[in-house]
């Protein structure tokens, strides 16, 4: 969206250490890993959304001369580190995750192999951008399941906390799957579908409801959704909405999408209310739509009180992720290549066993029930690693390694999740449009079991280790044990 050049939205410290790498002449190719620990809203998964902003942010990524002489103004950097980003541009490699892709913690979502000046200088970015869009992206798919295939139109751009996360946002819902949004922009620069209808200060303007519905279904005959709460719901706004609808059939026009929007009262019994109203009336086919501070849980609620809504617009709890603001990604590294092109492995310990890395080179693969197509686990493991689906296969909890399951032969299939997006410093992915990754979203909701979509104690989706590298990491640990002994 933003035309400026956002490479230095960083932390100060990322540039003062490639400084650090640069003076020591510390040029090594590195692995870093961005993934996550924990799912949004206590949920059993996440969605995958804003690779293409990494991928714009990447291929732009340059110091111009207003960037060095901010630098420079710092007393911070000297004058060859300052040459030498005069000429920066990222050459490594990047693995990620495509969007649209249920994700679950603790495995790698972006994988980055570059050296080290380089892969250090993208973490804060990188971040920024996939806790965003993952968050929201996933808070809508939570909307749209509890909405269960009602329409979930996004429209929280005035409670966004800013342009670009109103802006990203509506894109990352979308994403999760909202019908459209109301903004405009977002509208433009993703080709995304763009909804709404009127506010109250419309009715408010006129001397009367009625004559206001009747001017704006004679401007909006063919999107004609009719805003009933200004006065009185049930007394005047479903009464005027019907003599509307009524001359609108008479004069002959086509009643192809119309119907009444309700923004406050008792939602469920006001639905019933308003679809008696409507049926009587011979609108069988009338949408009702509501919005009023609406979330998964509400809408959840709303269902099963026997709510008649058939359409349902979110806005500040979905833009913002309100019980939730923050995704908590972590961006870790991972491995360091040596003089002969082996990556060797660099693991993070910490008193918190989940904040323990999983160290070496990594990839993903996905195993899926081959009769249900749903996923069966997760399998972080080395790169190189081979598996053969027609062979059985054990896999295991890696914190509680004697809780394991055995596949047989012939049972499940498998699917790598990392796909390369950079090679050499060049794209090699073609990002699809949004709503191409709003298919493949729905598409992987759909190998996600019911229990673990589940609001409340939501079954989990294991992310198991491959043997070899639970081992790697458990001699890793070993080993810094035994250091920390001598």
């Amino acid at each position: 969206m933003s035309t400026l050049n956002l490479t230095l939205m960083t932390d100060l410290y990322e540039m003062t250490m490639m400084q650090g790498y640069f003076k020591t002449q510390n040029h090594e190719v590195v692995v870093f890993d961005a993934f996550y620990r924990n799912n949004p809203c206590d949920g059993g998964y996440a969605i995958c959304a804003g690779l293409d902003q990494v991928i714009e942010y990447i291929k732009d990524l340059h110091f111009d001369e207003n960037d060095l002489a901010y630098l420079k103004s710092l007393n911070i950097f000297d004058d060859d580190f300052l040459e030498y980003l005069a000429n920066f541009h990222f050459s490594g490699d990047i693995y990620a995750i495509p969007e649209g892709t249920v994700i679950f913690p603790r495995e790698p979502i972006i994988k980055v192999v570059a050296p080290i000046m380089e892969a250090q200088l993208v973490e804060t970015a990188i971040l920024n951008i996939l806790n965003h869009q993952c968050l929201i992206a996933t808070k809508s798919a939570r909307v749209c399941y509890a909405a269960k295939g009602d329409g979930v139109m996004e429209f929280g751009l005035r409670r966004a906390q800013g342009p670009d996360a109103g802006t990203y946002g509506a894109r990352a819902a979308v994403i999760g799957g909202c019908t459209g949004t109301s903004n405009v922009l977002a509208g433009q620069l993703f080709d995304v579908p763009v909804k709404g209808t009127h506010a109250h200060s419309w009715i408010m303007s006129f001397p009367d409801e009625y004559t206001a519905f009747k001017k704006y279904a004679e401007l909006y005959p063919s999107a004609c959704i009719l805003l009933v709460d200004t006065y009185d719901t049930l007394k005047s706004g479903m009464p005027n909405a019907i003599r509307v609808f009524k001359e609108m059939r008479e004069a002959g026009i086509p009643l192809t999408f119309y119907g009444i929007r309700m923004d406050s009262g008792d939602l469920a019994y006001l639905s019933k209310k308003v679809r008696k109203m409507l049926d009587e009336a011979g609108f069988p086919d009338a949408v009702i739509s509501a919005s009023n501070d609406l979330d998964e849980y509400l809408i959840e609620s709303l269902k099963l009180q026997g709510a008649v809504i058939t359409s349902w617009g979110v806005g500040t709890n979905l833009i913002t992720a309100k019980d939730n603001p923050a995704f908590g990604g972590v961006y870790k590294l991972a491995a360091i290549r040596d003089e002969n092109g082996t990556f060797i492995p660099k693991i993070k310990l910490s008193e918190n066993t989940e904040k323990v890395t999983n160290p070496g080179n990594k990839t993903i693969y996905r195993i899926y029930d081959k009769n249900t197509g749903k996923i069966r686990a997760d399998l972080i493991c080395l790169v190189g690693e081979v598996f053969d689906p027609e062979e059985d296969m054990t896999i295991f909890d890696p914190n509680e390694p004697w809780k394991k399951t055995r596949l047989a032969g012939g049972s499940y299939t498998l699917r790598e999740l990392l796909v390369p997006v950079f090679k050499d410093g060049k794209c090699i992915y073609e990002s699809p449009s949004v709503m191409e990754i709003q298919e493949i979203c729905n598409k992987e909701k759909d190998t996600i079991w019911d229990e673990t979509k589940r609001f409340v104690n939501p079954h989990e989706i294991h992310v198991d280790l491959s043997k070899k590298l639970y081992d790697l990491k458990n001699d890793l640990l070993n080993e810094l044990h035994n250091l920390q002994e001598d």
